[in-house]
């Protein structure tokens, strides 16, 4: 990976059209960009206890692409979504949402008829659940409406890193919409320093079949330069296997960079030249959920530096790790001293500082087979 700037992002006039109405021509610059999913989260404040008995509940931002912007914006950089939500009050509250946390919701437009997507969760930490209740998804949801006629695609085009889940592709006119998205950033397109990024997020009960996910994958991932799930899902998407069974398909089918979480024992990322893994950082558990998309926009800070994969994927780790240990999810993204502050605590290897100095003691990163 070539060294980058956070300057380096294109200057994008774009001209963003909703179902309903022409928007005002604006100028934006994104290092990150996200399409797919939005909604209120609505959290317990009691925790370990089923919703049944919940006695009161706060209200966040959430959905995992528009989770991942907040992130990155949270490490400084420019992000936006494209996404839609219903023409309500909650709708309202996400776009003051999304500009609190510095993310340009340019491209978040309503749609008429539906009502914003709402979340429920219990959090049951002692016994590692976090059962999630879907609200206004079904038949469908208002960011399950973005249509290809609507895409800004000089916007999608410039980002110097595009972000979809494999969510956007459950239903249409999303699902054209992703592949149109995909389809306009062709990878001998992408100048050095661009990433696709496609987040195998898999959610089964948007699905009728696991192949209808793998045939869907399978139109996208020819334009994905990365490729980010858990065994699950990169065995939904490509088919069971070890992890670097796993790894080693999604590296054939083009992908540069394929990251697969492990669990408890932390995440591997594997290019055609290096496999390494980064161990987990143990906290203790308030919420699991949220820490991928932490760890989605901690990656993506990452790779924007510059910094050798090994870095990258500690430096993500962490991130993860300090969500699971809040309640929230947009509301406790951390910020990079947060994360370098971790990481040194942990005697990990901290970016920009050599292996063995004072904030960088005892690096547990294990890189294996240089040539592979």
């Amino acid at each position: 990976m070539a060294p980058a700037t956070a300057c380096q992002s294109g200057t994008v006039a774009a001209k963003v059209l909703s179902s309903t109405s022409e928007r005002s021509t604006i100028t934006v610059t994104h290092e990150l960009l996200t399409i797919g999913r939005i909604s209120v989260d609505i959290y317990p404040n009691d925790i370990g206890v089923g919703l049944e008995d919940v006695t009161s509940f706060g209200k966040y931002l959430g959905g995992s692409p528009s989770n991942v912007a907040v992130a990155a914006a949270r490490h400084g950089r420019r992000t936006g979504v494209i996404t839609r939500t219903g023409d309500d009050p909650f709708g309202t509250y996400l776009h003051r949402e999304l500009e609190k946390f510095g993310v340009d919701d340019s491209f978040v437009t309503p749609v008429p008829g539906l009502q914003t997507a709402v979340t429920f969760c219990a959090i049951k930490p002692a016994t590692d659940e976090f059962p999630l209740y879907f609200y206004g998804r079904f038949p469908t949801a208002p960011d399950l409406q973005i249509r290809a006629e609507e895409l800004a695609l000089d916007a999608i085009r410039e980002a110097r890193i595009f972000w979809s889940t494999v969510t956007g592709l459950c239903q249409e006119p999303s699902r054209e919409a992703h592949i149109k998205a995909h389809g306009a950033r062709p990878r001998t397109g992408l100048a050095e320093g661009q990433f696709t990024i496609l987040d195998l997020d898999y959610r089964p009960m948007f699905w009728a079949s696991e192949e209808e996910v793998r045939a869907e994958v399978a139109k996208v991932l020819p334009h994905v330069t990365v490729a980010i799930g858990n065994d699950k899902e990169c065995a939904v998407a490509v088919g069971e296997g070890t992890p670097d069974e796993q790894a080693d398909r999604l590296l054939a089918a083009g992908v540069e960079i394929a990251v697969v979480k492990l669990g408890p024992e932390g995440v591997m990322a594997k290019t055609r030249m290096e496999r390494v893994v980064s161990a987990p950082v143990p906290v203790e558990t308030v919420n699991g959920l949220g820490a991928g998309d932490s760890f989605g926009g901690a990656f993506c800070h990452g790779l924007l530096s510059g910094w050798p994969l090994a870095q990258v994927l500690d430096y993500a780790n962490a991130a993860g790790a300090i969500v699971a240990s809040r309640l929230s999810c947009a509301d406790a993204m951390p910020t990079p001293d947060e994360v370098t502050s971790l990481l040194a605590e942990r005697g990990r290897n901290v970016p920009g500082t050599a292996p063995g100095s004072a904030t960088a003691s005892a690096p547990q990163l294990a890189t294996e087979g240089a040539a592979l």
